[in-house]
């Protein structure tokens, strides 16, 4: 039985791609439907699926980043609902897409091609470096990232300049905003706060935590495989979930 899980944080073409490929493949079972890029790295970690199909860009963690952290573990499809130009780095690395609104033509090409894969017991492609190529060239531009939080303490209005924050946690209907010396909660969730963050200086670790990467000091592993960090300037033991534990194997 061959198996599969879909992952794209919008509901319809989540429900769309299943009934094609129940229509056009249906001996394929889906084995789960993911809303995030961190359910999606935690769904194959589980099922271990033949494919994924991701959605280029989902919350937090993108399907790049997902196809990223579980390269050779299954064959990756892309979804995205970028124009052809954009699409021109995929033809050259030779990466299975569909663009959104997906086709019936462009899906059975798709999985003829699978079939012809799994058939032949073609391992998984690494496409690392590609894929940081496709990160760095499909990310949107001039996306305008957060300089400051500001949260109200009491009569207090407390700003936090985005270089001192060590990092944030979700806390029920609040973020708890965290610096060396102060910390506070803010009336928006994680998920809006993450967008206006700059990924490369700031990483999710598990869904409800995102810290700052250099303030990380190091990063502890249990007899259980289960990862911790800790941050120069906090106490904190921080938790790491299975999702975000690539970040931190050993070179």
């Amino acid at each position: 039985m061959t198996t599969a899980i879909i992952a794209d944080d919008e509901d319809l073409p989540r429900k769309d791609l299943r009934r094609m490929l129940q229509q056009h493949w249906p001996e394929l079972e889906i084995v789960a439907e993911c809303e995030h890029g961190a359910d999606a790295l935690e769904a194959i970690h589980q099922y271990q699926p033949d494919i994924a199909f991701l959605d280029i860009r989902m919350p937090g963690m993108t399907g790049l980043d997902v196809a990223n952290a579980t390269k050779g573990r299954c064959h990756a499809v892309f979804t995205t609902a970028y124009d052809n130009h954009a699409l021109e780095a995929f033809a050259a690395g030779a990466i299975d897409y569909l663009l959104k609104p997906i086709s019936n033509e462009r899906l059975v090409d798709a999985i003829a091609r699978l079939k012809a894969r799994l058939e032949t017991k073609a391992a998984p492609s690494d496409l690392s470096t590609l894929m940081q190529e496709l990160d760095k060239r499909l990310r949107p531009q001039n996306v305008e990232r957060i300089r400051w939080i500001s949260a109200s303490v009491g009569d207090t209005i407390k700003m936090f300049p985005i270089d001192k924050i060590l990092f944030f946690t979700s806390d029920e209907k609040y973020t708890r905003v965290v610096c060396a010396d102060d910390e506070a909660h803010v009336r928006k969730p994680l998920k809006e706060i993450i967008d206006g963050l700059d990924p490369e200086l700031f990483w999710q670790i598990h869904r409800s935590v995102v810290v700052r990467a250099d303030a990380i000091a190091k990063a502890h592993r249990d007899e259980l495989g289960k990862v911790t960090v800790e941050l120069r300037g906090s106490k904190e033991v921080l938790k790491v979930s299975q999702a975000y534990a690539w970040r931190f194997k050993p070179m």
